[in-house]
């Protein structure tokens, strides 16, 4: 039976990697993923987890050596953050490329420079186009849950791509909270042991990252996109059957008090939480707001998220990540090209917020909303604003 414990989220991640029984994690420690793989090297010394945890010297050779564990047939995990997932930049392409369901935590932090430690999404944001499905989520135990689900969805047959579970940093991986912790009987009722699709074995040999001449190249590409476009209904069906074994029910875009909503907020990740209780207390002055969370990133589940929206409201789409040279942050820019292609008329204020552990506060939601509402009812566009800046 499930039990209910205080837990810090980071050491959350690593009993659900237990839980999973992965076989192999490769992993370079760095701020603030570090207390996951610290915790994990605990688990495999201690005995707990029986599985090889392999210390390298970076980030890129972390992601290397996740490649050839996976392609060898085991259970891969590893975790990174900031500069050390940029390290990782160029196997990452390759670990999708090759269909590998590895799975990696990335505890969200601020790319250089300068140098911070804390937390935005500069370092997911600049691997948008990785080929990997990609998740974010608002709580810990959210970030255990969806842990367990990412081996579930990247070793389906239908999918077996890699997957990253983001989790803020320090604002999650550093905090204790209420955490419901599933008995390992039940997980394995849930994640069977890994059957890989293809693996490299001297008794059946097989080629693997065979050079992409130029007659095959564009087919090769289109491939890994169609295998991640297509993943979208696996998803849904494997978080579906974690709901209906563990009553924790995980939805590609989450409403909040959306229906009778006049304008939304758009948010990522943890500070979802925080716009939920402006939303609660903005409604408690008369204002009719709502809220539409994205939990899942990469696919992104486009009629879900028109669905959510419904018609016409003004949205206010926070980003926590910088696109020089863009008009827009990187969530805004997406979603404006989307409702763009689908014919949409809403009115779309952006805001850049929260960079490099800049606390986003509720008077921040609201002073955002505020300007939405001002900006969408003259119909002038708006320009993208950083909030907080001080000049």
């Amino acid at each position: 039976m499930a039990q209910r414990v205080g837990l810090e989220c980071s050491l959350a991640v690593s009993e659900a990697v237990k839980l999973a029984n992965a076989d192999v994690i490769a992993a370079y420690p760095i701020t603030p993923q570090t207390h996951i793989v610290e915790h994990l090297s605990e688990l495999v010394a201690s005995g707990e987890l029986d599985a090889e945890f392999v210390p390298v010297e970076s980030e890129h050779s972390a992601m290397s050596a996740c490649v050839g564990s996976s392609a060898a047939g085991a259970r891969t995990f590893t975790s990174s953050s900031s500069q050390g997932l940029a390290l990782m930049h160029e196997i990452l392409y390759i670990a999708s490329a090759l269909r590998l369901p590895i799975v990696m935590v990335v505890a969200n932090r601020a790319l250089s420079g300068p140098i911070s430690i804390w937390n935005d999404h500069g370092d997911i944001m600049s691997e948008r186009d990785i080929n990997w499905v990609q998740f974010f989520a608002e709580n810990g135990q959210e970030v255990l849950d969806l842990t367990i689900t990412a081996f579930k969805i990247a070793e389906d047959h239908r999918v077996t791509l890699p997957v990253i579970v983001n989790m803020d940093g320090f604002i999650l991986t550093h905090v204790i909270e209420p955490i419901e912790m599933p008995e390992q009987n039940e997980v394995d009722a849930y994640l069977p042991p890994f059957v890989p699709a293809q693996k490299l074995d001297p008794a059946k040999p097989i080629s693997m990252g065979m050079v992409g001449v130029p007659e095959v190249y564009t087919e090769a590409r289109k491939a890994c996109v169609d295998a991640l476009e297509k993943s979208y209904p696996f998803i849904v069906e494997h978080w579906n059957d974690f709901a209906a074994q563990f009553g924790r029910h995980y939805k590609p875009i989450e409403c909040y008090k959306t229906d009778d909503a006049e304008a939304l907020f758009v948010t990522m990740g943890s500070l979802s939480e925080t716009a939920m209780t402006t939303v609660d207390e903005l409604r408690a002055a008369g204002q009719k707001v709502g809220l539409v969370h994205i939990r899942l990133w990469r696919p992104f589940p486009t009629d879900d998220f028109l669905a959510a929206i419904g018609e016409s409201k003004p949205l206010m789409v926070l980003d926590r990540a910088l696109s020089p040279g863009c008009n827009a942050g990187p969530v805004a820019t997406e979603l404006r090209a989307l409702l763009y292609a689908k014919g949409k008329t809403h009115y779309v204020a952006n805001f850049v917020a929260g960079l490099g552990g800049r606390d986003v506060t509720r008077a921040d939601f609201k002073s955002m909303m505020a300007k939405t509402l001002s900006a969408a009812k003259s119909g002038a566009p708006m320009p993208y604003e950083m909030v907080g800046v001080k000049e």
